[in-house]
C-alpha cells in the first residue's frame, strides 16, 4: 500500500520513522512519500519537503509567514493528489495537519492521526474537527483517551512511544562518548534549547549565560536537526558551549543535569533519568494569547502526567539567569531536590511504560482501520 505521512517538525519525524519501519514489516510493499526531515528519508520516504522549512511557532510568526505556509497546503495536496495514497497518516503538527485533514476526509482518503494536538490544553473546540475528519486518532498519553471519547472521537493508545526508544537505547560509554566529542572530564549538563529557530533565539542567550557560572561543567547543547551549526555560532559567539548534532540521547544518558525547552523534551529527559528545570520564552504576544486560551495548570509533560510540580517550570518572565543557577544548583549532585525528582521519575516510567508500542500502532493501523 501507499501511504503519505507528513510530519513538519523534528519529534514527529523521529516518531513517523519509527512507524513507518514497523509498518515495512508488516507491509512488505509499503511505499512512503511525504513531508517530514532525515530519519523519515532513512526509512525510504520520498521527502517532498523538509521539515527545516516548515518550523513557524506562535501566533505573530505563523501570521508573519502567512503566505509561505498557503503555498505548502497547496503543494501539499496537489502531491498527494499525484501520489495516491491508500491513507495519509499525520504526525503532530496541528496548525497545519488539523486542516490537511478536513481536504483529505473530503477527497475520500484514510485519514490516521498519530500523536495528539494538545486540544484538552487549549482550542478544545478542534475536537469536532478531529471527530469529523480522521478516522482514527494514536493518542500518546494517557488521559487523552478518555477526552476523546467522550467526544465520540475512534481513538487508541498504546503508552507513549518514547519509553520504547528510551528501554532500546544502548548507549556508549561515558569515555567513548568524551573522546568522541573532544570532552574534557567535568561533568556534562545538557542544554535543549527548542527546536526551532524562534524559541533557539529566545532561551538559548540566558542559557548561555548560566553556563558562565558554572565553569566546572561541561555545558553541550543537543543540535536540532532542522537547524545549521552557523545559527547557534551567531548566538553562542565567543561562548565555548558545544554544539552536538545526533546525539541527542547520548547527551542525555551521559548528563548529570539538563535545562529543558517545553515540550516533548521534557518527557525525553525524564525517561531517561536526567534532572532537568523546564525552561520557556516566546515573544510577548504569542505569550500573551496562549496564557490567556489555555487550560492547563503545567506546559512540562512530565507535570502534566504526573498532575503536580515535579519538575520546576520556569516560564517566560520567570526565565531569568538568577533563578535558573539558583534551580539548577538545586537538581545537580547533592542538590536538595535531586531525589523527590527521582522518586517521581519511577512513577512516571511506571504510568507510561507499555513495550512495542510502535510496532501495535503500526499492527492497529494496517489490520483494522485499514480494512474498515
Amino acid at each position: 500500500m501507499k501511504y503519505f505521512i507528513i510530519a513538519g517538525e523534528a519529534s514527529g519525524d523521529l516518531h513517523g520513522s519509527h512507524l513507518a519501519e514497523q509498518i515495512k514489516l508488516i507491509d512488505r510493499e509499503a511505499e512512503f512519500e511525504g513531508w517530514g526531515g532525515d530519519l523519515l528519508q532513512k526509512q525510504g520516504m520520498n521527502v517532498r519537503k523538509h521539515i527545516r522549512e516548515l518550523a513557524f511557532m506562535g501566533f505573530v510568526e505563523v501570521l508573519q509567514n502567512l503566505a509561505t505556509i498557503k503555498k505548502n497546503f497547496k503543494l501539499c495536496k496537489q502531491q498527494i493528489l499525484d501520489f495516491k495514497p491508500d491513507a495519509v497518516i499525520f504526525v503532530d503538527y496541528p496548525g497545519f495537519n488539523l486542516r490537511m485533514a478536513k481536504w483529505v476526509k473530503e477527497k475520500g482518503f484514510k485519514s490516521l492521526y498519530f500523536i495528539s494536538p494538545n486540544v484538552w490544553a487549549w482550542k478544545a473546540g478542534r475536537v469536532y474537527k478531529i471527530r469529523d475528519y480522521v478516522d482514527r486518532m494514536y493518542t500518546i498519553l494517557p488521559f487523552e483517551k478518555e477526552f476523546y471519547a467522550k467526544y465520540g472521537v475512534g481513538v487508541e493508545y498504546f503508552g507513549h512511544p518514547l519509553v520504547d526508544i528510551a528501554n532500546n537505547y544502548k548507549k556508549k560509554s561515558i569515555e567513548e562518548f568524551r573522546i568522541a566529542n573532544g570532552l574534557n572530564q567535568n561533568p556534562v549538563i545538557a542544554l535543549m534549547a527548542g527546536s526551532r529557530r524562534q524559541e533557539i533565539k529566545h532561551m538559548l542567550p540566558v542559557m548561555a549565560e548560566v553556563a558562565l557560572k558554572f565553569p566546572d561543567y561541561n555545558f553541550i547543547i543537543t543540535g536540532a536537526p532542522a537547524i545549521e551549526q552557523d545559527f547557534y555560532d551567531e548566538i553562542l559567539k565567543e561562548s565555548k558551549i558545544k554544539v552536538i548534532f545526533g546525539q541527542t540521547y547520548e547527551i542525555l544518558s551521559h548528563s548529570v543535569a539538563g535545562l529543558i525547552t517545553s515540550g516533548t523534551a521534557t518527557l525525553e529527559a525524564a525517561l531517561f533519568g536526567l534532572p532537568q528545570v523546564v525552561c520557556y520564552k516566546g515573544g510577548k504576544v504569542s505569550v500573551a494569547i496562549a496564557r490567556f486560551v489555555a487550560n492547563v495548570k503545567y506546559i512540562s509533560l512530565v507535570n502534566l502526567i504526573l498532575d503536580k510540580p515535579a519538575v520546576k517550570e520556569l516560564i517566560q518572565n520567570d526565565l531569568t539567569v538568577g533563578n535558573l543557577v539558583a534551580e539548577l544548583k538545586n537538581i545537580l549532585p547533592e542538590g536538595k531536590n535531586l531525589r523527590s525528582i527521582k522518586e517521581n521519575y519511577i512513577s512516571l516510567y511506571n504510568e507510561l511504560n507499555q513495550p512495542g508500542i510502535y510496532k501495535r500502532i503500526a499492527e492497529n493501523m494496517l489490520t483494522k482501520v485499514m480494512n474498515e
